[in-house]
Protein backbone atom coordinates (compact mmCIF):
# COMPACT_ATOMS: atom_id res chain seq x y z
CA UNK A 1 0.00 0.00 0.00
CA UNK A 2 2.65 2.30 0.75
CA UNK A 3 4.46 2.12 -2.77
CA UNK A 4 0.80 2.93 -4.50
CA UNK A 5 0.48 6.07 -2.26
CA UNK A 6 3.75 6.84 -2.71
CA UNK A 7 3.89 6.59 -6.74
CA UNK A 8 0.44 8.69 -6.22
CA UNK A 9 1.86 10.96 -4.52
CA UNK A 10 4.93 11.76 -6.67
CA UNK A 11 2.74 11.85 -10.23
CA UNK A 12 0.13 14.54 -7.83
CA UNK A 13 3.00 16.46 -7.63
CA UNK A 14 4.44 15.74 -11.15
CA UNK A 15 1.50 16.26 -13.35
CA UNK A 16 1.66 19.79 -13.19
CA UNK A 17 4.99 20.18 -14.40
CA UNK A 18 4.36 17.79 -17.47
CA UNK A 19 0.89 19.98 -18.37
CA UNK A 20 2.85 22.68 -18.25
CA UNK A 21 4.92 22.20 -21.17
CA UNK A 22 4.97 24.03 -24.30
CA UNK A 23 6.28 24.39 -27.94
CA UNK A 24 9.92 26.43 -28.77
CA UNK A 25 9.84 30.19 -27.50
CA UNK A 26 8.96 32.22 -30.48
CA UNK A 27 11.90 34.45 -31.39
CA UNK A 28 11.96 38.27 -29.43
CA UNK A 29 10.42 40.57 -31.37
CA UNK A 30 12.32 43.90 -32.52
CA UNK A 31 10.83 47.17 -31.04
CA UNK A 32 8.07 47.97 -33.12
CA UNK A 33 8.03 51.10 -35.04
CA UNK A 34 5.92 54.31 -33.65
CA UNK A 35 2.59 55.54 -35.60
CA UNK A 36 3.33 58.16 -37.76
CA UNK A 37 0.78 60.54 -39.76
CA UNK A 38 -1.78 58.22 -41.79
CA UNK A 39 -1.21 57.03 -45.60
CA UNK A 40 -2.78 59.47 -47.98
CA UNK A 41 -5.19 58.29 -50.26
CA UNK A 42 -3.19 58.78 -53.30
CA UNK A 43 -0.16 57.08 -51.99
CA UNK A 44 -2.34 54.25 -50.91
CA UNK A 45 -4.17 53.62 -54.41
CA UNK A 46 -0.60 53.57 -56.10
CA UNK A 47 0.43 50.77 -53.21
CA UNK A 48 -3.24 49.37 -54.74
CA UNK A 49 -2.23 49.60 -57.77
CA UNK A 50 1.15 47.69 -57.34
CA UNK A 51 -0.07 44.79 -55.36
CA UNK A 52 -2.49 44.11 -57.72
CA UNK A 53 0.18 44.19 -60.16
CA UNK A 54 1.59 41.58 -58.14
CA UNK A 55 -0.96 39.49 -57.77
CA UNK A 56 -1.72 39.41 -61.40
CA UNK A 57 1.50 38.28 -62.31
CA UNK A 58 1.57 35.61 -59.82
CA UNK A 59 -1.93 34.39 -61.32
CA UNK A 60 -4.26 35.16 -58.26
CA UNK A 61 -7.38 36.87 -57.86
CA UNK A 62 -7.04 38.99 -54.52
CA UNK A 63 -8.55 41.51 -52.20
CA UNK A 64 -6.48 44.20 -51.55
CA UNK A 65 -6.62 46.56 -48.63
CA UNK A 66 -5.01 49.79 -46.77
CA UNK A 67 -5.99 51.24 -43.88
CA UNK A 68 -4.16 54.19 -41.49
CA UNK A 69 -2.15 53.17 -38.14
CA UNK A 70 -5.71 53.12 -36.28
CA UNK A 71 -7.13 50.47 -38.73
CA UNK A 72 -9.67 52.36 -40.09
CA UNK A 73 -9.78 51.18 -44.05
CA UNK A 74 -7.94 54.34 -46.65
CA UNK A 75 -8.84 52.19 -49.63
CA UNK A 76 -9.86 48.89 -50.78
CA UNK A 77 -9.88 46.78 -54.33
CA UNK A 78 -11.29 43.31 -55.13
CA UNK A 79 -10.44 42.20 -58.01
CA UNK A 80 -12.79 40.30 -60.61
CA UNK A 81 -14.05 36.84 -59.19
CA UNK A 82 -12.09 36.75 -56.05
CA UNK A 83 -14.18 35.16 -53.26
CA UNK A 84 -16.45 37.11 -51.49
CA UNK A 85 -14.75 35.68 -48.07
CA UNK A 86 -11.20 37.25 -48.72
CA UNK A 87 -13.05 41.09 -48.55
CA UNK A 88 -12.74 40.53 -44.75
CA UNK A 89 -10.12 38.95 -44.26
CA UNK A 90 -7.87 41.50 -46.28
CA UNK A 91 -9.26 44.12 -44.12
CA UNK A 92 -8.99 42.42 -41.26
CA UNK A 93 -5.17 41.36 -41.88
CA UNK A 94 -4.42 45.00 -42.62
CA UNK A 95 -5.94 46.24 -39.43
CA UNK A 96 -4.02 43.66 -37.29
CA UNK A 97 -0.51 44.38 -38.95
CA UNK A 98 -1.55 48.01 -37.85
CA UNK A 99 -2.78 48.22 -34.56
CA UNK A 100 -0.40 45.38 -33.21
CA UNK A 101 2.56 46.44 -35.13
CA UNK A 102 3.54 43.93 -36.79
CA UNK A 103 3.50 41.28 -40.00
CA UNK A 104 0.45 39.09 -39.16
CA UNK A 105 2.87 36.57 -40.68
CA UNK A 106 4.56 37.02 -36.99
CA UNK A 107 1.19 36.67 -35.13
CA UNK A 108 0.63 33.08 -37.25
CA UNK A 109 4.31 31.81 -36.17
CA UNK A 110 4.26 32.74 -32.63
CA UNK A 111 0.38 31.36 -33.07
CA UNK A 112 1.71 27.85 -34.53
CA UNK A 113 4.52 27.91 -31.99
CA UNK A 114 2.14 27.67 -29.14
CA UNK A 115 0.63 31.08 -28.41
CA UNK A 116 -2.55 30.04 -28.74
CA UNK A 117 -3.66 33.03 -26.70
CA UNK A 118 -3.66 35.42 -29.82
CA UNK A 119 -6.97 32.61 -31.17
CA UNK A 120 -9.02 33.61 -28.13
CA UNK A 121 -8.08 37.77 -29.09
CA UNK A 122 -10.89 38.77 -31.32
CA UNK A 123 -9.57 42.05 -32.45
CA UNK A 124 -6.40 39.76 -34.37
CA UNK A 125 -6.00 37.83 -37.50
CA UNK A 126 -2.78 35.97 -37.17
CA UNK A 127 -2.86 34.30 -40.67
CA UNK A 128 -0.08 35.48 -43.31
CA UNK A 129 -0.33 38.40 -45.45
CA UNK A 130 -0.79 41.37 -43.49
CA UNK A 131 2.46 43.87 -43.29
CA UNK A 132 2.69 47.49 -41.86
CA UNK A 133 3.63 50.22 -44.59
CA UNK A 134 6.64 51.82 -42.68
CA UNK A 135 7.94 55.23 -44.07
CA UNK A 136 10.84 57.26 -42.07
CA UNK A 137 10.75 54.36 -39.44
CA UNK A 138 6.78 55.43 -38.42
CA UNK A 139 3.53 53.00 -39.45
CA UNK A 140 1.40 55.12 -41.86
CA UNK A 141 -0.87 51.96 -42.40
CA UNK A 142 -0.40 48.92 -43.13
CA UNK A 143 -1.36 46.27 -46.46
CA UNK A 144 -3.85 43.44 -46.00
CA UNK A 145 -4.04 40.49 -48.69
CA UNK A 146 -5.97 37.78 -49.15
CA UNK A 147 -7.11 35.23 -51.80
CA UNK A 148 -4.63 33.04 -52.17
CA UNK A 149 -2.36 30.50 -49.08
CA UNK A 150 -1.57 32.91 -46.59
CA UNK A 151 2.17 32.19 -47.69
CA UNK A 152 0.86 33.56 -51.21
CA UNK A 153 -1.01 36.17 -49.50
CA UNK A 154 2.30 38.01 -47.76
CA UNK A 155 4.23 37.05 -50.70
CA UNK A 156 2.20 39.35 -53.18
CA UNK A 157 2.00 41.86 -49.79
CA UNK A 158 5.64 41.71 -49.94
CA UNK A 159 6.58 42.46 -53.59
CA UNK A 160 3.87 45.41 -53.89
CA UNK A 161 5.75 46.54 -50.74
CA UNK A 162 9.61 46.27 -52.40
CA UNK A 163 10.48 43.85 -49.43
Amino acid sequence: MKPLALALGLFAVAAPAFSQTAGPAPAPAAAPATYGAPIGLDAARALIDKTLEAARAAGFRMAVAIVEPSGELVAFARMDDTQYGSIHVAQKKAWSAARYRQSTAVMEQRTLAGRVVTLANEDSLPIAGGIPIVVDGRIVGALGVSGASAAEDDQVARTALGM
